[in-house]
């Protein structure tokens, strides 16, 4: 894990660490083949900054349990969706070294080059981490996007100044689409390949839908106990 800089930064303090980190982000295949793949979510108490964040690792392609983590924290960084990291970066980090098995490829809840400056959530936590990533988002970051076909697989290119930065990919049938991209280490067509292959019987891919599920229930779980202390 490389240190690339703090995260108790500003609004602009944090674009400018998008820009002068977006060139470093490999758009290519390194790896030959995945036997685990991991999903990360983020959780959010109710009120206040109080978040936690679930990580879930999986066997490929059999997409088997193998180990999970998370881990509790606060934030002080605003919703800004274009600056998403920065609210969830330090607290999937933590997650993440929990872990004992560490993942071949990881999926974010987020975008990567489908962004602004083609430096989402998964492309910032894939350079932070060293690790190939995909970024998996339910919603986009423009209004404006293409709409591929109603059967599984159908996908529409999402443009950026004329470069193909992510799709609009059908991943279960007459269901809404998820937003795909490349994070690091990967490249589109690969992360194509990889979010179909994880997404069995249901809209979001087995790894996030897992991490979002341990997520939830973890937060509901630490909800009651703050209920209760308060109640005492």
């Amino acid at each position: 894990m490389e240190f690339l800089h703090p995260w108790d930064v500003d609004e602009r303090e944090a674009f400018e660490i998008q820009e002068s980190l977006k060139d470093r982000i490999l758009l290519e295949k390194t790896f030959k083949k995945v036997d685990a793949i991991g999903g990360a979510d983020v959780a959010y108490a109710k009120k206040g900054e109080h978040l936690l964040g679930a990580m879930v690792i999986l066997s490929f392609p059999d997409l088997e349990t193998i180990d999970m983590a998370v881990a509790e924290g606060q934030t002080s960084f605003p919703y800004i969706p274009s600056l998403l990291s920065f609210r969830e970066g330090p607290i999937l980090l933590k997650t993440f070294s929990q872990l004992r098995i560490k993942p071949d490829v990881m999926i974010f809840d987020g975008h990567g080059t489908a962004h602004p400056r083609r430096f989402g959530l998964a492309s910032h936590l894939g350079l932070w981490l060293n690790l190939p990533s995909i970024g998996c988002a339910k919603t986009p970051l423009s209004i404006h996007y293409p709409t591929p076909g109603g059967l599984k697989g159908s996908y529409e290119v999402i443009q950026k100044e004329g470069k193909a930065v992510g799709v609009v990919l059908r991943t279960k049938e007459n269901v809404k689409p998820l937003f795909i991209s490349p994070g690091h280490r990967i490249d589109l067509f690969t992360s194509i390949q990889l979010v179909l292959a994880c997404c069995r019987r249901f809209r979001i891919p087995e790894p996030l839908r897992h991490a979002h599920q341990l997520a939830k229930s973890i937060g509901h779980s630490a909800e009651r106990k703050i209920h209760q202390s308060k109640t005492l």
